[in-house]
């Protein structure tokens, strides 16, 4: 079965980067789709980035300009690069995966496959 896991988490005071990975295990095929979410304090869990098997990214605007989504699908790893952090983006973050041939949006309804998360802290 598909299994996600996150690390790179940790605190940071704001401005800082903090780099994301997600290990990917289990799928036959390098048909699926990724995304990373992310769920604060006292708030509801929230799309960040997502990338399609077809190389589409997209981003909340929260984070454009200052994120990036990545992938090495030869290692089976995704990323987030999350530079000039805020204060705001202190939240657990969750990798998310579907099967998918083209591209999946920031709902995450849209992703069965989740990992356990990786607390990010900003102060």
């Amino acid at each position: 079965h598909v299994q996600l896991v996150e690390s790179g988490g940790g605190s940071v005071q704001a401005g800082q980067s903090l780099r994301l990975s997600c290990a990917v295990s289990g799928y036959t095929n390098s048909y699926y789709c990724m995304a990373w979410f992310r769920q604060g304090p006292g708030k509801r869990r929230e799309g960040v980035a997502t990338l399609g098997n077809d190389g589409s990214i997209d981003y909340a605007n929260s984070v454009k300009g200052r994120f990036t989504i990545s992938q090495d699908k030869a290692k089976h790893m995704l990323y987030l690069q999350m530079d000039s952090l805020r204060t705001e983006g202190t939240a657990m973050y969750y990798c998310a995966s579907d099967p998918c041939s083209t591209f999946r949006g920031l709902g995450q309804d849209e992703y069965d496959y989740w990992g356990q998360g990786t607390q990010v802290t900003v102060s």
